[in-house]
């Protein structure tokens, strides 16, 4: 597995824990194993991913909300809806990233955290949103 995808599904628990506890990134990050054996490059790229999608929570939230028309943001199952906010952080403000790749990383993630639709649903809503603010294309 590439660093980038470690990076990813270590910012997708912090950010699910985070969710559930509210605790502060860095509380989160020393007491997380994961977090603190993991490589530099990894937990650096990782923290950028939960920081930076925390502080655009109520932008990101305000998108998916659009996207999502008819499902609420709190009906989504707690981890389909951490990683399209991960994944819309990255889409949004994370430029160096293609939005293809972006997507793939996410339905992957769903794949391996999420429910068997998981995978399906992420597809969906990255998709249409992509669509959406370029127009279709």
């Amino acid at each position: 597995m590439g660093m980038r995808r470690q990076a990813r599904e270590l910012a997708l628990q912090l950010l699910y824990q985070h969710e559930l506890t509210r605790m502060d990134p860095e509380d989160m990050q020393s007491r997380f194993e994961a977090w603190r054996s993991a490589p530099e490059s990894v937990s650096t790229f990782a923290d950028e991913l939960l920081r930076g999608t925390l502080a655009h929570l109520a932008e990101i939230d305000r998108e998916l909300d659009l996207q999502t028309a008819h499902w609420r943001l709190e009906r989504l199952a707690a981890v389909d809806r951490n990683i399209l906010r991960m994944a819309l952080y990255e889409i949004l403000f994370h430029d160096d990233t293609p939005r293809a790749v972006v997507i793939d990383e996410a339905i992957e993630i769903a794949k391996k955290f999420g429910a068997e639709e998981s995978a399906r649903f992420v597809n969906g809503v990255l998709d249409g949103f992509v669509k959406r603010i370029t127009g279709g294309t």
